[in-house]
């Protein structure tokens, strides 16, 4: 999805803040875009598999230490997304919007499906959360998450 999203942003000359031209700016997007695969991507999709997906296809809940486990391994994770990438800026990047914020609230939105809100005690992850939603459009967010939030009425 990465590679695809590099492509689309080149092909169809989007707005410089979605991949900045500045080399700095770009490499923090690239850095962040390299780091969520075996982080964010798969340490929030691992919790959303075993809160929901698994339970689903085996009528039976994920044991509450392995639970606990994989909730510890994504907050883990989002410390070093706060500390690292967000630091005290409004976006990864820096002061606009890019395609590395888009990326992360996406994949962070799993956990949340599946009942985990990873951004209530969270107040500089929630605050970007809003940020990127706005920057992005309330009801367009809405209307791209809306079958993932359901995903637990199967």
């Amino acid at each position: 999805s990465v590679a695809i999203l590099l492509y689309l942003v080149q092909k169809f000359k989007t707005p410089d803040h979605w991949y900045p031209s500045d080399l700095q700016k770009r490499a923090r997007v690239d850095e962040y875009l390299s780091w969520q695969h075996t982080n964010i991507r798969m340490k929030g999709s691992k919790l959303f598999l075993s809160k929901v997906l698994l339970p689903l296809i085996t009528g039976q809940p994920l044991p509450p230490e392995k639970l606990e486990f994989v909730t510890e391994e994504l907050n883990v994770a989002l410390k070093q997304f706060e500390e690292h990438f967000l630091q005290d800026k409004p976006f990864i990047a820096g002061s606009e919007i890019s395609l590395a914020d888009l990326v992360a609230l996406v994949e962070l939105m799993q956990p949340v499906c599946g009942g985990y809100d990873l951004f209530e005690e969270r107040p500089k992850l929630k605050e970007w959360r809003r940020r990127v939603e706005e920057a992005v459009g309330k009801q367009l967010f809405q209307e791209a998450h809306e079958d993932i939030m359901n995903v637990k009425n199967l």
